[in-house]
């Protein structure tokens, strides 16, 4: 049986390739802005601070959806 550091050694803690786009749009498009992604198994979800964040967002779902070269379903919320 492996011990909980042999297991963390082998872990791949880096940021899905998904989550790091989005939040690169998300800093480029809205002035430093920061949002929380959390990758399902079907669906990508994006948390902002403020209702005007995620408003904008949602009127540019289809650029976000193309920068992070991702067919999984974006859902926002404010959180």
């Amino acid at each position: 049986m492996d011990g909980l550091g042999d297991i963390l050694r082998h872990k791949d803690f880096d940021e899905p390739s998904e989550v790091r786009a989005i939040k690169e749009y998300v800093r480029r498009y809205y002035n430093d802005a920061e949002v929380r992604v959390t990758v399902r198994p079907h669906a990508i979800v994006v948390v902002g601070r403020s209702a005007a964040l995620i408003g904008a967002l949602r009127i540019n779902l289809p650029k976000l959806q193309a920068a992070a070269a991702t067919d999984k379903r974006i859902m926002l919320r404010i959180g």
